[in-house]
């Protein structure tokens, strides 16, 4: 059988063993590139992609053929060598280079990759039936496939990224391989091979944790305890932070002599996701209350999981036409919460939004953003390329048991870059829409939901109102049944308002329903709008409402995001907290609202478009502009007011006064501030968009000015991107120059961080002209130091005349932040060359900080600093500066800043000769980078190598 290598070099090998040469280095990219998705599909755009990343060369497309055509040369070479021996199976052994509309299929032999090879055999010995001999033998060959640094030689983002998340999958496979050989006691083996793989990612705790776990039960307890006090030592130092709480759990008990062995009899090994104690998710909505019926589609969901035995698996709950209302969330989180004890690692949840009325479907790069938060990536640390995200979101998920609830997907795209890639996960996927492409190509189990049966209607309705009551009047029950045609959602509305009036007859509540003229068989038929007969008891449940719940729901269709804060929702009707909150909790039993966060309400798809078009009745002048106008007063208010926190030191801008009625956030702190930005981001971007269209220019330009230190810090460049622009177009119809002055800036560092240099000068240059016209000094001086920002970027450090226009705008201004910067930036100028001046210039940037407390700045300044009498040969003192720069770094939990301080560090201990603590240092720096995932690891890891 014809042989793929990619864990090492690699190789093409016949059935002989023969090695076949592929090619150069470029062509081996290529043919790693069909192989990580052999048996499927890839476009020539990703081949592209994954080959030359942004450095296309001038005719792509024929290199990428020309490859192409070699690498079939080389296949039918090897198909030659199989087939000249005795007895070859024609076809059966053979790979095959197939081209389609889609692009390029690879066929090849089951087992035929290696790193495919090596992931079935893990899968494998994960199965909770599996023996611990069998699972031992199948973990050791796994793990003999790696030859070493895998796609050894290839050089690109793509091959990076990739071979980052394999070595991650690697260090799983050690765990489960090293819990599989304690288990069968061969502890010998399992000190030796992690005492090297220690060695390899000292900060990888699980690995320490299970040395620990090997020595104790070879009798070493006092060196199991010596490696926890190494562990100790190196997080204190490296991370600031302790041992994780299952680390503190072994030591505490090899102290007491006992049994160091996990708490549960679990084959599954500990999680290598990070440095330290994984982050365990919990964002499943809350369980629906009074849950009926669906017990067949319970009972297949449970049966698929149970298939799963702990492989991948995509539940796609769907319904036949009309499945709005029909219960789909319902059901997917209802089980959710049953199975969630089977996913320790935690739950993810997502609300796609694939059929919002709005239009405004969530992307999948705004879904995986939310997934990395939750699991604590911290901003630095999250790629731009939006790829790279989604590899590190299943680098994350690799080895850890995780259930992903995908909810309101709109189509199989919407849905792919969310799946989890490897054994343990499960994702449930919700749609309107059968999604039969994700069946056909990712092998999801199509679980069809229809309306209830009858009995079950009738169980859902008993649940929610008791036996008894039910009892009492089964004609009444029949009818509400009969008039909600058995739709669960309506259903829930209907007998909301009987369960919270225990005295109401519900022959009364039938004849209600009877009277509103309507009946939901929309749902079981063809029509296009489901809204035409939902209006009928949705209506009936709003004239049901006291006035002030009434004239909120109806507002509520002006509310721009996808759910709505109390002070928000305040702010929207003009009334004081406490009556809107009220409201609220009037809205909520009537199960017109859902509080699916701690006073954070949103409705369901179809009510939100039930109350857009009552909201539509309401008067121009009196009713609709005023709300509008007031919640982006609200929105606009609080966002400045909490960016205000996060940068106190940007150039001032008056917000536009709010109006009557407008309640203010209660922000008064950095942290505080971040948690709002980070619960409103995705309703701000929607209020931009609202204030736009409305007209009201001068808001959206200054709520694009108020989230850019939000997007930048978190690395949302692409919504920076998009706001930004959108605050530019509406400063511009206002023929408002600070405004547009303001938006460029913030265009230029949305370009700057998506390194495309050209288009950020191109704003800068504008802004500059801008900021002059306004007399707004501050704001020129922050232009030229992110034109200085983007030519150190590039390695360009041809703009030392910026830096000095930049210190006496910031001087005029009596600025002090901004002067720090400018003489940070001037002593990195002057240290690169070797120049005593640059001491100078850090020295007094450090004073100047004394009066402002800007840690970051200190800290950018203190590495300078250090660079500098690095370069003046004064090695003691540079040594000092950086402690001191990786103090503020760590303190400020800035790893990028860290890993830069890290390699000045090592540069200093090199230029000593102090070679262990040149090794040590840069590999620090190495194992940050690494985990940030950034393109700086590389030149880290040639300086090691090259030290080696």
């Amino acid at each position: 059988m014809t042989e793929f290598l990619l864990l090492g070099t690699v190789e093409l090998r016949s059935a002989d063993g023969t090695v076949v040469d592929v090619g150069p280095a470029k062509r081996q990219t290529v043919l790693a590139a069909l192989l990580v998705d052999a048996g499927r599909w890839v476009t020539v755009e990703t081949l592209i992609d994954r080959v030359w990343g942004e450095e296309l060369p001038a005719r792509v497309r024929p290199s990428l053929y020309a490859h192409v055509s070699r690498i079939r040369r080389a296949l039918a070479s090897c198909a030659g060598t199989a087939g000249a021996g005795p007895g070859a199976d024609e076809g059966a052994e053979r790979a095959q280079l197939r081209r389609g509309p889609g692009g390029y299929l690879l066929d090849v032999p089951s087992g035929g990759v290696d790193v495919q090879l090596f992931r079935r055999l893990v899968e494998q010995a994960r199965a909770t039936d599996c023996p611990d001999a069998e699972r031992v033998a199948k973990l050791r060959r796994a793990l003999g496939l790696w030859r070493g640094e895998p796609l050894s030689g290839l050089a690109g983002g793509w091959a990076e990224r990739t071979r980052h998340g394999w070595r991650q999958e690697r260090i799983e496979a050690v765990l489960a391989w090293a819990d599989a050989e304690l288990r069968v006691g061969e502890h010998a083996r399992v000190i030796s091979s992690l005492t090297g793989a220690i060695a390899e990612h000292p900060l990888v705790e699980p690995l320490t944790m299970m040395l620990m776990r090997a020595l104790q039960t070879a009798g070493r307890g006092a060196e199991a305890l010596t490696w926890y006090t190494v562990l100790q030592k190196r997080l204190a130092e490296e991370l600031g932070t302790d041992p994780g709480a299952e680390v503190q759990r072994v030591h505490r008990a090899i102290l007491r002599g006992e049994s160091a062995r996990p708490a549960t009899d679990s084959p599954r090994p500990p999680s290598a996701t990070g440095t330290g104690q994984a982050v365990v998710p919990a964002q499943l909505p809350l369980d629906v209350r009074g849950f009926g019926g669906r017990q067949e589609e319970l009972a297949r969901l449970d049966g698929i999981l149970a298939a799963a035995a702990g492989r991948p698996a995509a539940v796609v709950v769907s319904a036949v036409s009309g499945t709005a209302g029909v219960g789909k969330t319902a059901l997917a989180v209802h089980w959710a919460h049953r199975v969630a004890d089977r996913f320790p690692d935690g739950q993810l949840y997502v609300n796609l939004r694939g059929f919002d009325p709005s239009g405004a479907a969530m992307t999948p790069d705004q879904a995986v953003r939310g997934f990395l938060d939750a699991l604590g990536v911290p901003a630095q640390r999250v790629p731009v390329d939006a790829e790279a995200r989604v590899g590190l979101y299943r680098s994350l998920l690799a080895g850890r048991r995780v259930v992903v609830v995908l909810d309101n997907a709109r189509d199989p795209a919407q849905v792919r870059p969310l799946l989890p890639g490897s054994a343990g996960c499960l994702a449930v996927v919700t749609s309107r829409n059968r999604l039969t492409g994700l069946v056909a190509a990712e092998g999801a189990h199509p679980v069809a939901l229809d309306l209830l049966s009858p009995a079950e209607a009738h169980d859902l309705v008993t649940h929610r109102l008791g036996e008894h009551r039910v009892a009492a009047e089964p004609d009444a029950v029949e009818e509400i049944v009969t008039r909600c045609a058995r739709l669960p959602l309506a259903l829930a509305i209907a007998t909301a308002r009987a369960a919270t009036r225990p005295g109401l007859p519900l022959a009364r509540l039938a004849a209600e329903l009877a009277a509103a003229h309507g009946s939901l068989t929309a749902f079981t038929g063809d029509s296009d709008d489901p809204m035409t007969d939902a209006r009928a008891v949705f209506s009936w449940s709003h004239r049901a409402l006291g006035p002030g719940a009434a004239r909120l729901f109806t507002l509520l269709g002006l509310h721009p995001g996808p759910d709505i804060s109390v002070p928000a929702a305040a702010g929207l009707t003009g009334l004081p907290l406490h009556q809107v909150r009220t409201q609220l909790g009037e809205l909520s039993d009537a199960h017109l609202v859902t509080e699916h966060l701690p006073d954070r309400y949103t409705l369901h798809d179809l009510l939100r478009a039930y109350t857009t078009e009552q909201a539509r009745t309401l008067d121009p002048d009196t009713e609709q502009q005023p709300a509008v106008r007031r919640v982006l007063d609200h929105y606009l208010s609080a966002a400045h007011a909490a960016d205000q926190l996060l940068d106190p030191h940007r150039t001032p801008v008056t917000p536009v006064r709010p109006g009557p009625g407008v309640s203010p956030e209660p922000i008064t702190d950095h942290d505080r501030a971040l948690a709002w930005f980070t619960a409103e981001h995705q309703v701000l971007l929607a209020a931009l968009r609202q204030a736009a269209d409305a007209g009201l220019d001068t808001h959206a330009w200054q709520l694009a000015r108020a989230m850019t230190t939000f997007l930048e810090r978190r690395g949302h460049w692409h919504d920076l991107l998009t706001t930004q622009r959108a605050g530019l177009s509406a400063a511009e119809r206002a023929c408002d120059e600070r405004g547009q002055a303001h938006t460029r800036l913030g265009l230029a560092l949305a370009h700057i961080r998506l390194l495309r240099f050209d288009d950020a000068y191109q704003h800068l240059d504008q802004a500059l002209d801008l900021f002059g016209r306004v007399s707004d000094p501050v704001g020129q001086g922050y232009a030229r130091n992110k034109i200085v920002m983007a030519r150190s970027l590039e390695n360009r450090y041809d703009t030392e005349h910026h830096l000095w226009q930049a210190l006496e705008d910031f001087r005029s201004a009596d600025h002090h932040v901004g002067q720090a910067t400018v003489l940070n930036s001037l002593g990195w100028y002057h240290a690169v060359r070797a120049d005593p001046h640059a001491l100078t210039y850090c020295r007094q940037a450090l004073d100047l900080l004394t009066k402002t407390s800007d840690r970051a700045i200190s800290a950018a300044t203190w590495d300078t600093y250090g660079y500098a009498h690095h370069q003046l040969g004064q090695h003691g003192q540079a040594v000092d500066c950086y402690h001191r720069s990786l103090e503020l770094y760590r303190e400020l939990g800035d790893r990028l800043g860290e890993a830069d301080t890290l390699t000045h560090l090592g540069d200093t201990h090199h230029a000593s000769g102090e070679t262990d603590k040149v090794r040590r240092t840069w590999q620090q720096a190495l194992d940050v980078l690494d985990d940030l995932d950034h393109p700086n690891a590389a030149e880290v890891r040639t300086r090691l190598n090259t030290l080696t």
